[in-house]
């Protein structure tokens, strides 16, 4: 799927913001573990 399809599937959301979720599933990866908190 493209951005530009992203885009067209979900008018309220900007380039800006799919570039955001990108950045952070690529950080995300990069993290050793990852521990659950409840609140």
């Amino acid at each position: 799927m493209t951005i530009e399809e992203i885009l067209e599937d979900y008018e309220d959301l900007e380039r800006d913001d799919i570039f955001a979720v990108l950045a952070y599933a690529t950080k995300l990866t990069q993290v050793k573990s990852i521990h659950k908190v409840i609140v």
